[in-house]
């Protein structure tokens, strides 16, 4: 197997406003999307949106709204001032703020918001792991 994620699928409540709100972040929906699932491109990786109850249908797990599904999700930036900006990017398109950003333990800044479905988002300057031109973390051997 391949060391890479092609794709994140998000369930969402509600698909018209989940991708409402991405397009507000100035995301682009794919021409591959229907009504069933919204495919946005993110440089290298896919983020899919679908509905909660037929994503979970898919994956054969049983189906129960408001449980935290511990995962979360990843945005870095090329700097501090990046970080409270997309954290008030996505305030402004809909997201509710989880934790302002600040310094945390491991020596960076970081904040989180929630997207309407209630997905975290990390929003992270890591001043240890540069991003390449493309956006795209490149970790050390």
């Amino acid at each position: 197997m391949e060391a890479r994620i092609s794709m994140v699928s998000l369930g969402v409540a509600d698909l018209a406003a989940s991708t409402a709100f991405y397009e507000r972040l100035g995301w682009t929906r794919s021409s591959a999307s229907n009504e069933a699932i919204t495919f946005i491109q993110l440089g290298p990786v896919v983020l899919g949106l679908y509905g909660a109850e037929a994503l979970a249908e898919d994956a054969q797990i049983p189906f129960e709204t408001g449980t935290f599904d511990t995962v979360t999700l990843a945005h870095n930036t090329r700097s501090r001032e990046d970080v409270d900006m997309v954290l008030a990017e996505a305030e402004a398109a809909g997201a509710r703020i989880l934790k302002p950003a600040q310094e945390v333990f491991w020596g960076g800044y970081s904040g989180y918001f929630a997207d309407p479905d209630g997905h975290a988002w990390e929003v992270a300057h890591n001043p240890f792991i540069e991003l390449d031109a493309d956006g795209v973390m490149r970790l050390p051997d």
